[in-house]
């Protein structure tokens, strides 16, 4: 126990150095965007249809002998790193308390034996650079960004809360409410919050995906510390964590320091996994919430693969015709030439067991759920029916190609891309694979995927509305109940 929690001797230097000051313009990845950016456009030939040059071919990767995985990407182009510690984690891992991933991801900042509450985002706030942390139902993902010389500072840092974090009654109570309120504001009070969190438990009846990400109230309140140790002691092992650094610094230095920070990490014999499957869908499913809201609001989802699946790239071409946005065809039917929606959107959700195509559209005043629902429903029939053109589908994979490009503009999204593929398959698809399966789509294809997943079998449909309005019963009504009639 001696040996886990004595705070690594750069740490001690770091905790008596000063702060040093940092460009936050810089850190923030705005030079960095337009480097990366411009030379990938003007290298590549883009507009042509010229494959892309891919940054990520020059990733380095190792395990080290606790299995601790290390991404290495070195671009000294701004002195700006980005690094990204990914926990193969999230709430589809939870056996007995819903939440309890997302709730790790507060309590991570609430000091460990060598450092205080707070003073891990105080160091690096200092010094100009940003961080946080997020949780969802595959992973959980703690992320700064700073400029290259707070690099050694950051490795430090994370080996320390990862060593010795405290996890005792008083930091579980305080991050409990946190989290209940958190909860309260984004789900509870919102009907979107509310029709999306009823969604997703239409959608997936059996898989854990079916729970919300913070978790059932009810479960937050009860979550205990010997159940946090355990969650703890299990998915924060060496061999199921993944540390991605991305930007000015040298490999092999730093290796060595991750070596000397995390080598002494502790390994799981065994990294359980909940095996439920997704139960098939066999018909319709349709629930009502009741909200206090002014407007009516009406979610749909469908079953779709997961990611990684070769109908991905065809669903996302789909989505983006169908609810990508103000000239996509949902919205420019329900809310420009109906005049029925406020707003509808949508997309293809992908995750590592199971996908969900969803689509959502708020009510304008005066229009009743039923005829918005039939409106939204015929849309996607007609795709079904009649398919799309080829101008919508080439207008779609060229928005879907700048947004690939786009998401490696800075140090972080660069890293977010590899810690995301390294998770989730094991390997960093090549960009020109990528670009390859978005321009293989065509019209044929679209309708294929969206007749054969956005089927009114496998649709769910949640509605969010003002409850109905009670009404004094009839004299007759409570005689009848009292068995005063006759």
């Amino acid at each position: 126990m001696t040996d886990r929690i004595r705070p690594l001797e750069g740490l001690r230097a770091w905790l008596g150095v000063a702060a040093r000051s940092c460009l936050p313009s810089v850190v923030g990845g705005a030079s960095c965007a337009a480097a990366l950016v411009g030379s990938l456009f003007a290298t590549s030939g883009f507009a042509a249809g010229v494959a892309v040059r891919d940054p990520a071919e020059a990733m380095f990767e190792t395990r080290l002998g606790n299995g601790f995985r290390v991404v290495l990407l070195e671009d000294h182009r701004t002195p700006v790193v980005a690094v990204q510690l990914w926990v193969d984690a999230g709430s589809a891992d939870e056996s007995f308390h819903t939440g309890i991933a997302h709730l790790f991801e507060h309590m991570m900042f609430k000091g460990s034996e060598n450092i205080g509450e707070e003073v891990h985002a105080q160091l690096i706030n200092e010094r100009g650079g940003r961080i946080n942390a997020y949780t969802s139902r595959d992973v959980t993902v703690y992320h700064e960004d700073v400029t290259s010389e707070s690099l050694p500072l950051v490795i430090d840092l994370e080996a320390e809360r990862f060593l010795n974090l405290v996890i005792d009654d008083e930091t579980l109570e305080s991050e409990r409410e946190v989290v209940l309120e958190e909860r309260r504001l984004r789900t509870e009070d919102t009907p979107d919050g509310r029709g999306f969190e009823a969604l997703a438990a239409l959608v997936w009846q059996a898989h854990p995906y079916r729970w919300p990400t913070i978790g059932w109230r009810s479960d937050v309140e009860q979550v205990t510390v010997e159940a946090c140790r355990a969650f703890f002691d299990t998915y924060y092992a060496a061999n199921n964590l993944t540390l991605v650094i991305v930007g000015d610094f040298r490999t092999e230095p730093t290796l060595a320091h991750i070596e000397r920070a995390f080598g002494r990490l502790p390994t799981a014999p065994s990294i359980p996994r909940n095996p439920t499957t997704v139960v098939p869908q066999r018909g319709e499913r349709r629930s009502d919430v009741y909200f206090d809201a002014q407007l009516p609001l009406l979610f749909a989802g469908w079953h779709t693969p997961p990611t990684g699946h070769e109908d991905g790239e065809a669903l996302d071409v789909a989505s983006q015709i169908l609810s990508g946005g103000r000239s996509s065809r949902l919205y420019r039917s329900l809310v420009y030439e109906q005049e029925i929606a406020l707003y509808a959107h949508g997309s293809y959700w992908e995750m590592t067991d199971a996908g969900m195509f969803y689509a959502a559209a708020g009510a304008r005043p005066g229009i009743d759920l039923e005829t918005l629902e039939a409106a939204f429903m015929a849309e996607i029939a007609k795709v079904a029916e009649e398919g799309v053109t080829e101008e919508e589908v080439a207008r779609a994979k060229r928005q879907m190609e700048v947004g690939l490009i786009n998401r490696f503009a800075t140090n972080h999204s660069m890293a977010s891309r590899l810690g995301r593929e390294i998770v989730a398959f094991g390997r960093v698809r090549p960009l020109s694979e990528r670009i390859a399966a978005i321009r293989a789509v065509d019209a044929t294809d679209v309708q294929r995927v969206v007749a054969e997943y956005l089927s009114d079998s496998g649709r769910n449909v949640v509605r969010v509305m003002p409850p109905p309005v009670e009404t004094e019963p009839s004299a007759e009504a409570v005689a009848a109940n009292e068995g005063g009639a006759r």
